[in-house]
């Protein structure tokens, strides 16, 4: 498909009709990258997407405990000396 840069302001632009779009799956944000002289429009995937299930399974472990509670935590790291 072909398309004409328009002028947008200070700046210039194309139009990307709807079914392009949406073939893409893009519906709000996106990332612009140029790669070998070529422009690639990608969706931005959602950065946290995922988290809450991920939590919920952190918390069935037992691996969401604070890490600055009253507990003392040890570790093989406490155990090396450090020297500055």
């Amino acid at each position: 498909m072909r398309a004409r840069i328009v002028k947008i302001g200070n700046s210039q632009g194309i139009r990307i009709p709807k079914p392009i779009i949406e073939q893409a799956g893009i519906s709000e944000d996106v990332d612009i990258i140029v790669e070998n002289k070529k422009i690639i429009i990608c969706p931005i995937s959602k950065p946290r997407s995922g988290w809450d299930e991920a939590f919920r399974k952190m918390a069935e472990n037992g691996d969401d405990l604070l890490i600055d509670s009253e507990q003392p935590i040890s570790h093989s790291w406490d155990e090396t000396e450090w020297h500055w």
